[in-house]
């Protein structure tokens, strides 16, 4: 079974830092762009980041530039998320996604282009 399970969420104060990560199962991450996404209560799914299968191409929202980090370790099969400096404004559910079984070389921040999604992880920043 095809599968992305996401971790690493919490509840954190404003300024500190998590690591999400994204866990595939039933098949190989490496041949994948990956992305991540998030949803807060009442608001669009909205792209956050994204990676390329070779890791050359990476993108974010300009809400989170300079303080989250994408990166792939495929040995793992598993791509992370790290979140310095949040804020309460980065609270919201945190999804990632992939396009199978298209490769691509590139990566895109666009919801419509990934046909599966993990459950999502809770991501809290108390002021």
């Amino acid at each position: 079974q095809l599968q992305l399970v996401e971790s690493g969420g919490g509840l954190v104060q404003s300024g500190e830092s998590l690591r999400l990560s994204c866990a595939a199962s039933g098949f190989t991450l490496d041949y994948y762009a990956i992305g991540w996404f998030r949803q807060a209560p009442g608001k669009e799914r909205e792209g956050v980041s994204c990676i390329s299968r070779n890791s050359n191409n990476t993108r974010y929202a300009d809400s989170v530039k300079g303080r989250f980090t994408i990166s792939r370790d495929n040995a793992k099969n598993t791509v992370y998320l790290q979140m310095n400096s949040l804020r309460p404004e980065d609270t919201a559910v945190y999804y990632c996604a992939v396009y199978i079984p298209v490769v691509q070389p590139m990566c895109y921040t666009t919801k419509g282009f990934y046909n599966r999604w993990g459950q999502g992880t809770q991501v809290t920043v108390s002021s």
